[in-house]
């Protein structure tokens, strides 16, 4: 149940939520689906990871050359869902979206796994791809490139936080009483309310 007495800070209750999540969800707790917009106004949703979160907002980070990329730069909004089935909890936020800085890209890149830096270079993501062995063979050429020393952050590899305007917190119930709070955000201020379920 989400207590009457539920902080005035939206991201104190989705941190306590998120390590309620890391020590129950056998898979990928910080899995959230991400929902953008195409220039048809067609939504498009697939599931990303979150890299990061702080009073900034929520950070994933993508090749900006794909779908979602480029949905992301034409139209800076967003929503994400997070579903945490063993608990039986989900929290929904839409915002608006920016790219992260140089810097905090540059630093996400290089601590990530070296094949998957190599990974970034060799997948044209979101294009099509005749066979297996065309991305194999990207791989393989990528890796000779790159075989000693740092691998550089690709120029359209980066970062994207979703600033929120508003984050939905939901909580199973029993016979369906689900509760469910909602912070809106009106510049620096959080206010909240209850919906029914």
């Amino acid at each position: 149940m989400i207590r009457d007495t539920a902080p005035a800070d939206p991201f104190e209750l989705f941190d306590s939520w998120l390590s309620e999540a890391e020590a129950s969800e056998p898979n990928d707790p910080t899995a959230m689906s991400l929902s953008t917009v195409g220039a048809d106004g067609m939504p498009s949703s697939r599931m990303v990871l979150l890299k990061g979160v702080d009073q900034r907002g929520f950070v994933f980070y993508t090749n900006f050359e794909s779908r979602k990329g480029e949905q992301i730069l034409a139209h800076p909004k967003a929503a994400l869902l997070f579903h945490w089935k063993s608990l039986r909890r989900s929290v929904r936020i839409e915002g608006e979206t920016s790219s992260v800085t140089d810097e905090e890209a540059d630093a996400y890149f290089a601590s990530r796994p070296r094949q998957s830096q190599i990974g970034a270079w060799a997948s044209q993501q979101s294009r099509p791809l005749e066979g297996r062995f065309e991305l194999e063979k990207q791989v393989a050429l990528y890796a000779a490139k790159y075989a000693i020393g740092r691998i550089p952050r690709p120029e359209y590899w980066s970062g994207i936080r979703v600033k929120p305007l508003r984050i939905e917190f939901w909580q199973d119930g029993a016979f369906r009483l689900h509760d469910r709070l909602v912070y809106s955000r009106q510049g620096d201020h959080w206010s909240t309310m209850r919906l029914y379920p």
